[in-house]
């Protein structure tokens, strides 16, 4: 990532902790997971066995997929930032190419690029369409086909719709002056993960990636250890130090605090944040079905002509959370591919927070004007193949 972009996030840090949920709401999470393990033996046995799975089908997948993704991006060191200034007339390309990588890095230097003035409205809108954030990690790791389909449609979606944005209003049409504002000086950073909590994070992670693969192979992992009930409770305390340390961390993840980070932090912050969101998403829809037994897939089917609306609305939501409940939903067969298409093109994960903190009027029109692809996209797929 560009110094340029770098220290414009930094220089944002102030508004980035308004959006962070506040310690209070995520210690409320673990609270309420503690009243559920203790209301009653069959909701205990209901918890374990969720957040187990929550962690050895997803976190440890999203932690590998992350440990390659920034090992790759430190040991590039591509001035993306650079290469899109060059390339006036290939911006909404490029940028389609930057939102499409998972997580939100590569969208926040586009967005970034244009609050400086550098890039064209239509590639606001390009990396707005192709950003899924960081529920790409989750969709990639645990269901690489579908990930892809949403990669190749987001692509072309972002390019286009970006070329016909500037094409009908112009390369500066709302685009910022150029300048050289002095950037405010950085506050000082809060911690991404707790001190001395990576060693007993790492040492978890490796029997957890190890469990996790025998499951992804259909293979009984209680019989590879000769212990029964061991990969229920390993995941289990897999995914409650995930939350713990989420709880305890107000840095947010790692594109909030910027790529300076060494990547063991990155993974942990990043895998942690993505682990909450997918326990709280993967809670709601068992618990669902255990209240008013009824399977939650079946019951949107009748609604499936308007998922399609309801994923955008969710994906006009700033930040990745929301969206990795939908995917998460997605994974779970509660929603079809079309309207994880439709949110993943109207959700712009955590790029959108610096285009409106200095340019909400260009933040706002991009946001609505990406619900236009998503319905085309979305509802293209449902009548084809739905």
């Amino acid at each position: 990532m560009t110094d340029l972009a770098l220290r414009s996030m930094r220089s944002l840090q102030a508004f980035w902790l308004l959006r962070l949920l506040p310690n209070g709401g995520r210690f409320a999470v673990l609270l309420v997971v503690g009243l559920l393990l203790a209301a009653s033996p069959e909701l205990t046995e209901l918890v374990t066995q969720t957040m187990a799975e929550a962690y050895l089908q997803v976190s440890v997948f999203v932690a590998l997929t992350l440990t390659l993704f920034y090992a790759a991006e430190k040991s590039l060191k591509l001035d993306l930032g650079a290469v899109m200034a060059r390339q006036v007339g290939w911006q909404p390309a490029i940028a389609a190419l930057l939102g499409a990588l998972p997580g939100c890095g590569g969208a926040i230097v586009v967005v970034t690029q244009y609050t400086r003035g550098y890039a064209t409205f239509g590639a606001l809108i390009s990396v707005l369409v192709a950003t899924m954030g960081d529920a790409a990690f989750l969709l990639l790791a645990q269901d690489p086909a579908s990930f892809g389909i949403v990669l190749g449609v987001s692509l072309v979606a972002g390019t286009v719709s970006g070329m016909v944005v500037d094409r009908m209003h112009g390369r500066d049409f709302l685009r910022p002056e150029r300048d050289d504002i002095a950037f405010a000086s950085p506050v000082a950073r809060h911690r991404l993960v707790p001190a001395g909590s990576r060693p007993v994070w790492f040492a978890m992670l490796v029997p957890g990636a190890i469990l996790g693969a025998a499951i992804a192979f259909q293979m009984d992992p209680d019989e590879l250890v000769g212990v029964e009930g061991f990969t229920r409770w390993l995941g289990f305390a897999g995914a409650a130090l995930c939350l713990v340390l989420w709880s305890l961390s107000p840095g947010g993840s790692s594109a909030l605090a910027g790529p300076d980070q060494d990547t063991g932090t990155r993974v942990m912050a990043d895998t942690n944040f993505v682990t909450a969101w997918v326990v709280m998403a993967f809670l709601a829809y068992e618990l669902s079905v255990f209240a008013f037994e009824v399977d939650i897939g079946v019951l949107f089917q009748g609604w499936a002509p308007f998922l399609p609306i309801v994923a955008i609305l969710v994906g006009f939501i700033p930040g990745c959370g929301p969206q990795i409940v939908v995917t998460t939903l997605y994974l779970a067969g509660a929603i079809p591919l079309s309207a994880q298409l439709s949110n993943a093109i109207s959700n712009d994960g955590d790029a959108l927070f610096p285009a409106i903190a200095l340019a909400p009027r260009a933040a706002i029109l991009a946001t609505l004007y990406s619900a236009v692809p998503a319905l085309i996209v979305g509802y293209t797929w449902f009548a084809l193949f739905e």
